[in-house]
């Protein structure tokens, strides 16, 4: 199939505005939106690109997305950078894998996959979000017990004592060998990635419309959603 050479150009531009901002609506780029919705070639052409760079180029709704794929360390992040940002500085892997869980956790109270929209709240308060964490990681904990933690594939035990390793602090401390400082720091992180919305000053978490278009047409459907939902269980394999 020949192209023409505008509609190279065209996707080239759509393809390096998403790389920029991750992201195109109508709203931010009328005319590079349009190019990709009402014309297929420049479409495939944008999606052969993001294929190229280990990425997904997926419309959610009234919006494009340039999704980077599980193995793209460069524009994704590799299991030592989060380590990196979201730990504290001796971080040991019982530490990031309980960072992980935090944001299952997050994820899990927001969306129940279920629905025309899996969301099925609209805020949630940082003390509420530290209480499921400690209430979860506690049932895991109690119920490897009695099962083989390595033939289920996620060590609850581990990561709660990871979790009971860190301090509690009622002072507001920001450090992240606090349990309060932990969660401020994910909270931050997926701020940036413009996942949540997080007031600081009343303790609140918000989605954002990008998180639950991911979440409605990528992540929840009822295989991935039980999924999640059978490891916070501890029902099934973390891999």
């Amino acid at each position: 199939m020949a192209y023409e050479m505008e509609e190279i150009r065209s996707s080239q531009e759509i393809f390096y505005y998403l790389l920029e901002y991750h992201e195109l609506d109508e709203e931010s780029g009328e005319q590079l939106y349009r190019a990709y919705t009402e014309n297929e070639r420049i479409q495939n052409l944008v999606k052969s690109q993001g294929e190229a760079a280990s990425c997904d180029v997926e419309r959610y709704g009234n919006v494009i997305y340039l999704i980077p794929r599980e193995e793209n360390m460069f524009l994704g992040f590799s299991k030592v950078q989060l380590k990196q940002l979201l730990c504290k500085s001796n971080g040991t892997d019982k530490d990031y894998y309980l960072s992980q869980f935090v944001i299952l956790t997050l994820l899990v109270e927001f969306y129940d996959g279920q629905g025309v929209t899996s969301k099925v709240r609209d805020y949630m308060r940082v003390g509420e979000l530290q209480n499921c964490i400690s209430s979860r990681l506690k049932e895991g904990a109690e119920r490897m017990k009695e099962e083989d933690e390595e033939r289920v594939g996620i060590a609850f035990t581990n990561m709660s004592e990871a979790y009971e390793a860190l301090r509690s602090d009622d002072k507001g401390s920001r450090a992240k060998t606090t349990k309060e400082g932990f969660l401020h720091n994910i909270l931050n992180f997926l701020q940036k990635q413009g996942l949540i919305e997080y007031v600081e000053q009343d303790e609140m978490i918000k989605t954002t419309k990008k998180l639950d278009h991911f979440m409605d047409w990528n992540l929840l459907n009822q295989n991935h959603f039980q999924r999640v939902i059978r490891v916070l269980e501890g029902e099934g394999g973390a891999g």
